[in-house]
C-alpha cells in the first residue's frame, strides 16, 4: 500500500495529534489505495512531523459528511462550509493512530521540492 503526503495547517496538525480531529476533509481523494498520511505541517513550521494511519474514507454530500463527523471534525462549521463552497460532494479520511517522528523531516528527505497543493504519493 502507498502513503501520501498532505500539507496540513499547524492548527489542524495539533488537533490531529491531540485526537480532537479524527477526520481530514478533502475535495478529492487519491485514486490509488493508501494506508498512511505523512503529515507536512505548513508555515510557519514547514516540516514533516509524522504520519497517521488511514482507517477508511467517506464520501457523501457536504451536509451528510458534516452531520456524521462534526463531533471530531476539528474544524468549525463555517470553515468547513467555506472549504466545500460550491461543492456538492465532500470526502474525508478517517484517521487512526498518529506516529510522530523523533526528528522532524524536510520535504527533500522524501524527494519532494515543493509542498503539494493537495497530496503527493510516497512509495
Amino acid at each position: 500500500m502507498l502513503k501520501i503526503l498532505l500539507s496540513i495547517k499547524p492548527e489542524y496538525v495539533n488537533k490531529i495529534i491531540s485526537g480532537k480531529k479524527t477526520y481530514e476533509f478533502r475535495k478529492k481523494l487519491p485514486k490509488l489505495p493508501v494506508e498512511t498520511i505523512i503529515i507536512y505541517s505548513t508555515a510557519p513550521y514547514c516540516k514533516i512531523i509524522g504520519e497517521v494511519q488511514i482507517k477508511g474514507t467517506i464520501t457523501d454530500t457536504v451536509s451528510k459528511i458534516w452531520n456524521d463527523t462534526k463531533g471530531n471534525a476539528g474544524i468549525s462549521h463555517k470553515k468547513y462550509l467555506q472549504y466545500f463552497k460550491n461543492k456538492k460532494i465532500a470526502n474525508a479520511f478517517v484517521l487512526g493512530e498518529v506516529k510522530l517522528y523523533n526528528e522532524k523531516k524536510e520535504l527533500s528527505d522524501f524527494g519532494i521540492k515543493h509542498a503539494p497543493q493537495s497530496f503527493v504519493y510516497i512509495k
